[in-house]
């Protein structure tokens, strides 16, 4: 069993009047879903996120919305899979372990 790590950001980092391709830190809101042989959710996204990072220790798909249910057939990640998704405030990302 691994673990789904997932940060809450608003948006880009802003320098200068211009966006960085980084996101500010610190983070909005940090998650851990436990990545199972069942389908779990997160709690859902805060009012003012608008990306998410989240990196998987473990092999397993995702996804995303205001009641997901991942199945193995949805965006499969490998163990150490790291990337950033736009999202909707109040939406929730699910995770499945998907060999």
């Amino acid at each position: 069993m691994g673990s789904l790590y997932i940060s809450e950001y608003e948006g880009l980092a802003h320098l200068g009047g211009g966006r960085l391709p980084a996101m500010s830190e610190p983070s909005l809101a940090s998650h851990v879903v436990a990545i199972g042989g069942a389908s779990a959710q997160s709690p859902a996204f805060s009012d003012s996120t608008r990306l998410v990072r989240v990196h998987a220790d473990a092999n397993c798909s995702l996804k995303f919305g205001q009641n997901p249910t991942a199945s193995t057939t949805d965006l499969r990640t490998s163990a150490g899979f790291t990337e950033y998704f736009a999202v909707n405030p109040g939406d929730k990302v699910a995770v499945i372990a998907n060999a």
